[in-house]
């Protein structure tokens, strides 16, 4: 994995992880760095979701929609996991 690679996987997801946090509003103390790390574990999450739910091959890498689909779940389970309750 070359660093253009690894720099476009970040710019991948911090789209998604700023798409993610747009879709399910609320307040979350993420900065950039969290969100990007959120868009490319759901990224990851949606890949598994693929092939293990949805029969796909080993060669299946999310896209768009899975990837946001995981980063939703992901934000999700933040949230319940670290949010404070007042």
């Amino acid at each position: 994995m070359g660093i253009t690679e690894i720099i476009w996987m970040a710019i991948f997801g911090l789209i998604i992880g700023f798409i993610a946090r747009f879709l399910m509003p609320g307040r979350d103390s993420m900065g950039l760095i969290m969100t990007a790390v959120l868009g490319i574990a759901g990224s990851l999450l949606g890949t598994f979701i693929g092939r293990t739910l949805f029969g796909k091959g080993p060669y299946y890498q999310a896209r768009w929609l899975m990837s946001i689909l995981g980063a939703l779940i992901l934000l999700f389970l933040y949230r319940v996991l670290f949010t404070r309750r007042e």
